[in-house]
C-alpha cells in the first residue's frame, strides 16, 4: 500500500470518529434539552438522575462535569427539593472521589449529609456518612472516617439496612487493618462476609475474603492468608472479573514470596500480569512489573529483575504514573544497591526522590485547586440561595398587593365601624401613655433611694473595716450601681438581669452585716430567664426589708430565700426569711424612737399599682404574711409579689 493510500485510510477513520463523537454529543444534548423542556418538579428532577447514572462513562470519557447531573442538583435547589439535593450531591462527590479529588468529595457528601437530615430520609443519610467516612479513610482521616462509619453502622442496624451495614462494617474493618489493629479488622471482615454471602452478592464476598487475607497476613498467618486468597480468587474466577483476579493473583505471590517460596511466588505474579494484560488500565501491568522484579532482586537474579523494573519504568513514563515510577527507581536503586553498582543505586535513588518531591509539589497543587473549586460551588449557591430570597421577596409582594386590594375593597365598611373604635382606642391609648409616664417617675425614685442608701453603707463600712475590704466592697458597688444605670432605662429587663443585681446586692449586704445570713435564689425549671421580662428593681426593697428589719436582729446566722416560679401567665416571687417578724421588728425600732419610713418599698407598691392599672388585671399585686410556729411564736416573714408575665418572644 502507498504512502498517501495509507494516510487516506487514516483520515476516513479519524472523519467516521469525530462524525460518530459529534453524533453522541447531538444524541445527549437532545435528551438533556427535551428533559430541561419539562415542568421544574420531582419528576424531573428523578428524571435528570437517571440519565445521569446511564451516561456518566459517556462524561468521563470526555473529562467533563455531568450535565444531566448538574442539571438536576439545579432543579432541586429551585424547587427546594432535599431529597434530590441529597442524591446529587452524593453521586457528585463519589465522581469526584472516583478521580481523587477527595477534599471535593467530601465536601459535596458532606452537603449531600445536610439536605438528607433536612429531608429525614434515613437512608440517605447512612449513605451520606458512609460516604463522608471514606473520603476521609482515602485521605488517612482514619479517626474521623471512623466516627462517620460508626454512625452509619448505628443508623443502618436501626433501619435493617443490609446494604449499609456491610458497606459500614467492611469499612470499618479496613480502618482497624489500616491502624494494625489485625484482630479487630478480622472480625468487621467476618460479619460483613457473612452478610455478603447471606444477600449472595459475590463481589462482596470476594472483597471481604480478601480483607481477611490482608488481616492475617497483617498477623504473619501466612498459611490462612492464602487460604482466603485463594477463595476470594475463586469467586472473582466466577464472576470473570479479571481485576479481582489481578488483586488475588498479586496478593497470592506476595503471601509466597515472604513464605520464601520463590517458584510459585513467581507463577503468581506472573498470572498477574496475564490477568493485567486484558485490563485497560495499565497501571496494574506496571505493577505487575515491578513485583516480579522486586521478587527477582530478592532472588538474587539482578540481570532479570532489572528487565522488569524496567518493563514498569517504560510504561510509568508512557503514561505517566508518577507513583510507579517512584516505587519502580527506588526497587531499581535496590537492585544496583544488591548487584554493588553503588553510583547507578544513587542515581536511581535521586531519581526516586524526584518523582516523590513531583508527588508532593502535584498533590499539593490538586488540593489547592479542589479548594478553589470549593470556593466557587460555594459563591454559586450562595448566588442561589439570593435568587430564591428575591423569588420569595417578589411572592410576598405579590401576596402583598393582593392584600392591599382586599383592604381596599372593604375600606369603605371598615371606614364607618373602624371610625368609632379608633376613638375609643386613642381614649385608652392615651391613658395607658400617661400611667406608662407615671410608672417612669416612679422608676426613677426608687432608683435615687436606693443608691443613698448604699452610699450610706459604704461610709459607715470604710469607718468600720480596713482598706482591702472597702475596696472589694466599692468594686462590687460600682459594678452594682452601672447595672442599676443600665436597667434603669427600660420599664422591663429580662429576669436574669434582674436577678445578676439582686445577687451583687446581697453580696454587698452579706459583707456588710459580717455574713450574718445566707440567702439562695431558686427559679423554676420552666421558666427561661432570658425571656422572662419583669419590672427592674421590683424585688430589692422587699429583699432590703428582710435584712435589716428582720435578720440583723437575730442572735444566730439568718437565711433568705427567694423563689421565681410562673403560673400560666402569671409570674409568681416569695421572699421568705427566718428573722424576728413584724411584730417585734416594729417594737424595736419604737424603742429607738424613730420609725423608717421604707420609701422604695412605697414606690415599688405603686409601681405595682400601675401595672395593675396598664395592664387592666387583677393579677399584680403584693401579700405579706407573718411566719408562725405551732405555738404561735413568730418564725419569720413571707412577701408574694405577683406580676403579669412578660416575655421577649
Amino acid at each position: 500500500m502507498s504512502k498517501k493510500g495509507l494516510i487516506l485510510i487514516v483520515f476516513l477513520h479519524l472523519a467516521m470518529w469525530m462524525h460518530a463523537s459529534a453524533q453522541d454529543s447531538l444524541q445527549v444534548q437532545a435528551s438533556l434539552d427535551s428533559i430541561k423542556g419539562m415542568a421544574d418538579d420531582t419528576v424531573k428532577v428523578n428524571r435528570l438522575m437517571a440519565r445521569s447514572k446511564s451516561l456518566y462513562r459517556y462524561f468521563d470519557k470526555r473529562k467533563e462535569d455531568n450535565a444531566f447531573l448538574q442539571e438536576a442538583i439545579n432543579v432541586s435547589h429551585k424547587i427546594r427539593y432535599n431529597k434530590g439535593l441529597a442524591e446529587g450531591y452524593n453521586e457528585l462527590g463519589t465522581a469526584k472521589r472516583n478521580k481523587s479529588q477527595y477534599i471535593l468529595a467530601a465536601d459535596f457528601h458532606e452537603r449531600a449529609l445536610k439536605y438528607a437530615e433536612d429531608a429525614k430520609d434515613v437512608r440517605l443519610i447512612t449513605i451520606s456518612l458512609n460516604n463522608i467516612g471514606v473520603d476521609y479513610r482515602r485521605r488517612d482521616m482514619l479517626p474521623k472516617a471512623f466516627d462517620f462509619h460508626f454512625r452509619a453502622l448505628k443508623l443502618a442496624e436501626k433501619a435493617n439496612d443490609v446494604r449499609n451495614i456491610c458497606i459500614a462494617t467492611n469499612s470499618i474493618g479496613n480502618i482497624k487493618l489500616s491502624d494494625g489493629k489485625y484482630n479487630d479488622a478480622i472480625q468487621e471482615f467476618s460479619r460483613s462476609l457473612r452478610l455478603e454471602r447471606e444477600g449472595k452478592n459475590d463481589l462482596g464476598v470476594a472483597i471481604n475474603l480478601g480483607n481477611l487475607g490482608y488481616a492475617y497476613e497483617g498477623l504473619g498467618q501466612l498459611d490462612k492468608a492464602i487460604e482466603y486468597y485463594k477463595s476470594s480468587l475463586a469467586v472473582n474466577q466466577a464472576m470473570d472479573n479479571k481485576t479481582g483476579m489481578s488483586i488475588c493473583y498479586t496478593c497470592l505471590g506476595t503471601a509466597y514470596q515472604k513464605k520464601k517460596n520463590y517458584p510459585l511466588a513467581m507463577e503468581y505474579l506472573q498470572k498477574a500480569l496475564q490477568a493485567n494484560d486484558k485490563v485497560d488500565d495499565k497501571v496494574h501491568v506496571a505493577e505487575s512489573y515491578l513485583s516480579i522484579g522486586r521478587l527477582l532482586n530478592e532472588e538474587g537474579k539482578h540481570e532479570e529483575a532489572r528487565k522488569y523494573i524496567q518493563g514498569s519504568i517504560d510504561l510509568g513514563l508512557k503514561w505517566g504514573f508518577k507513583s510507579t515510577l517512584m516505587e519502580a527507581y527506588k526497587a531499581m536503586a535496590d537492585n544496583y544497591k544488591r548487584a554493588g553498582d553503588f553510583n547507578r543505586s544513587i542515581d536511581n535513588s535521586n531519581l526516586s526522590l524526584l518523582y516523590k518531591d513531583s508527588i508532593l509539589d502535584e498533590r499539593s497543587t490538586t488540593e489547592f485547586a479542589q479548594m478553589q473549586a470549593m470556593y466557587v460551588v460555594h459563591q454559586k449557591d450562595n448566588q442561589i440561595k439570593q435568587l430564591q430570597q428575591e423569588q420569595d421577596i417578589s411572592q410576598l409582594r405579590i401576596r402583598r398587593n393582593l392584600a392591599l386590594a382586599i383592604a381596599l375593597a372593604g375600606f369603605l365598611f371598615m371606614l364607618i365601624v373602624g371610625g368609632f373604635f379608633y376613638i375609643r382606642h386613642r381614649n385608652l391609648q392615651a391613658n395607658r401613655q400617661t400611667l406608662q409616664l407615671e410608672l417612669r417617675s416612679l422608676r426613677s425614685q426608687m432608683n435615687p433611694h436606693f443608691i443613698f442608701n448604699s452610699l450610706s453603707s459604704i461610709h459607715r463600712y470604710i469607718w468600720s473595716n480596713n482598706q482591702e475590704e472597702a475596696s472589694d466592697y466599692l468594686t462590687k458597688f460600682s459594678k452594682l450601681m452601672r447595672m442599676i444605670l443600665d436597667n434603669s432605662q427600660h420599664t422591663f429587663i429580662p429576669l436574669n438581669k434582674e436577678l445578676e443585681s439582686l445577687r451583687l446586692y446581697l453580696d454587698l449586704e452579706a459583707l456588710r452585716c459580717n455574713n450574718i445570713f445566707d440567702y439562695n435564689i431558686h427559679v423554676a425549671e420552666n421558666i427561661n430567664e432570658e425571656e422572662v421580662l419583669i419590672p427592674p428593681m421590683i424585688i430589692q426593697p422587699y429583699v432590703e426589708n428582710s435584712i435589716w428589719h428582720g435578720l440583723v436582729h437575730r442572735k444566730d446566722k439568718g437565711r433568705l430565700d427567694i423563689n421565681v416560679s410562673l403560673n400560666g401567665r402569671v409570674l409568681e416571687i416569695l421572699v421568705t426569711d427566718n428573722g424576728i417578724g413584724r411584730k417585734l421588728a416594729m417594737e424595736i425600732k419604737a424603742k429607738k424612737d424613730h420609725l423608717h419610713n421604707s420609701m422604695g418599698m412605697k414606690v415599688t407598691e405603686g409601681r405595682i399599682a400601675l401595672i395593675r392599672k396598664i395592664n387592666n388585671t387583677k393579677d399584680a399585686n403584693v401579700v405579706v404574711n407573718d411566719l408562725q410556729d405551732h405555738v404561735g411564736l413568730a418564725t419569720g416573714t413571707q412577701v408574694k409579689i405577683v406580676l403579669p408575665a412578660e416575655f421577649l418572644f
